[in-house]
């Protein structure tokens, strides 16, 4: 069986920087900027930039159990009563996409929240490869510790603007599979929606359960949005996952993009389908919005 580090070597590709784009530009100096340099040089001309007018949005320090995890937040600005949105990085880590998509919620209402859930095990950005990033960080992270941090951002959430009444978390790669997870971890979640995670692994002391192993008992509505060419998530277990989900009351979904592989969503890289990308965020969004978090004008 393939392990947890050829999973992930085999879900993510290489990129190309546009012409006139310095390197230096790119590299992560502050939580929610720059890239990671395992993905470097990045398709600078395909990026989504969503700017921060109208919106709080920045880095905020949250202390869970004496450790300062950073999260990146983004809020329309003075509002309060906010639904909330949790977003789940990949394994890069909180990267200037993941607090672009955080702002494209906030854009519609929500309260966005990123955490850096490698805040223990260091800093992927500043490895060069892929392979050095899942040995060196995310090998290294224990799901329980992921779910105990996201417990902390949602208390978070509550104290400062949020309406935990309408939670949901989102996330992509290595965060689609934590979004299945703590879809099941946490009753408080209305809905999930997991972009392209991994369904099917070897059990481990630190990733006890995969998402499979959680479906029949899920009780989250979650929308799986799946690539039909991913090479690293092969259909058989999308299939597998649909009929364990099948044995529960969940009423979770998938959606499968026949044309595109991994990472369809992330618009700095060569993966990215745009097409695909437009229609999942559209179908996240309604996802949401089925389901209860709702902004007023999302």
């Amino acid at each position: 069986m393939r392990n947890f580090k050829d999973d992930f070597d085999s879900l993510v590709g290489k990129s190309t920087l546009s012409e006139g784009v310095d390197r230096r530009d790119f590299m992560k100096v502050a939580l929610g900027t720059g890239f990671a340099a395992a993905v470097m040089p990045v398709a600078a001309q395909t990026m989504i930039k969503t700017d921060t007018a109208g919106l709080t949005a920045g880095t905020v320090q949250i202390d869970v159990k004496g450790q300062k995890v950073p999260v990146y937040r983004a809020q329309p600005e003075g509002k309060s009563n906010l639904p909330v949105i949790l977003v789940v990085s990949e394994i890069f880590g909180v990267h200037e996409h993941i607090a672009d998509v955080a702002r494209r919620f906030a854009k519609l209402g929500y309260l966005a929240l990123a955490p850096d859930l490698f805040v223990r095990q260091g800093d992927p950005a500043k490895y060069p490869a892929i392979a050095d990033v899942m040995k060196e960080v995310v090998s290294k992270v224990p799901d329980e510790q992921v779910m105990g941090d996201l417990d902390a951002v949602v208390a978070y959430a509550k104290s400062n603007g949020g309406n935990t009444d309408k939670l949901g978390i989102t996330g992509f790669c290595w965060g689609g599979r934590i979004t299945w997870l703590y879809s099941a971890h946490n009753p408080k979640v209305k809905a999930g929606v997991a972009w392209y995670g991994r369904l099917v692994g070897d059990k481990t002391a630190l990733a006890p359960q995969h998402p499979v192993d959680i479906a029949a008992s899920l009780t989250v509505p979650v929308l799986g949005l799946y690539g039909g060419k991913d090479q690293g998530i092969p259909l058989d277990t999308v299939d597998k996952m649909k009929a364990e989900l099948a044995k529960g009351s969940s009423k979770s979904e998938f959606v499968v993009f026949p044309n595109s592989g991994h990472a369809f969503h992330a618009d700095y890289r060569p993966s990215y389908v745009e097409a695909d990308a437009k229609e999942g965020w559209s179908k996240c969004l309604a996802w949401f919005r089925q389901h209860g978090v709702a902004a007023d004008n999302g």
